[in-house]
């Protein structure tokens, strides 16, 4: 929560993802959603975003309304979330290991009735549902590292609150019009933001910068 990096690239992937210099050599925990890119980076483990899961469980509720299995996986969720929250707030090292086992079993169930129930469908429907039903059952570990690993965040909202106002200016000016403004915002936008988080001003950062006295923060 305290160092904001944006990078442009002109494509997305592995290529544009190792322009930032970051994730070729990140160890600890990565918070993503489940885009495949990000898993070819061994080196860290994975929390996939449950907020993105969450939106997707609800979808899933309006596609196959007579389900039980999105409403289960999503009260299992919000369930270890609230419990990982308390035990943060009293600063205790884990969740109760009765109420994770129980919930971790309610979400792996509500995952394998889904995946049964969505096998045979070959709609496109039936498929999408097939394919997430697949992943939370692959991936429980990921999904539910948060509950596991108190220093885990349950999603990946403070990476995205960085990305808004990138998709604000897009949908302000239509589009970034060249390369070199576009590199340019992206630099202005990393260092504000990283300031604002280390409590620094950001009519002061930016003052500082532009006479040639950037802050910068300390080195570890």
């Amino acid at each position: 929560g305290k160092y904001t990096l944006i990078w442009v690239h002109p494509k997305r992937g592995r290529a544009g993802t190792d322009a930032g210099q970051v994730m070729a050599s990140r160890t600890g925990i990565a918070v993503h959603d489940a885009w495949a890119p990000y898993d070819t980076y061994p080196l860290a483990v994975h929390q996939l975003c449950c907020a993105h899961l969450l939106r997707e469980l609800a979808a899933a509720g309006v596609l196959a309304p007579a389900a039980a299995w999105p409403g289960q996986a999503a009260d299992a969720l919000l369930r270890l979330k609230t419990a990982a929250d308390d035990a943060r707030a009293a600063g205790r090292a884990g969740i109760d290991p009765e109420l994770l086992a129980e919930q971790t079993r309610r979400f792996r169930q509500a995952a394998l009735v889904a995946v049964k129930d969505h096998q045979h469908d070959t709609s496109k429907t039936g498929r999408k549902l097939h394919a997430l039903a697949r992943r939370m059952r692959d991936r429980i570990g990921d999904y539910l590292r948060f509950a596991a690993d108190l220093r885990s965040p349950f999603d990946n909202n403070a990476a995205e609150r960085q990305i808004r106002m990138v998709k604000i200016r897009q949908k302000v000016s239509g589009c970034l019009r060249t390369l070199d403004g576009a590199q340019q915002f992206a630099l202005i936008r990393s260092y504000l933001a990283t300031a604002t988080t280390h409590g620094h001003n950001t009519f002061r950062a930016l003052t500082d910068l532009i006479i040639g006295r950037p802050w910068l923060p300390a080195v570890n």
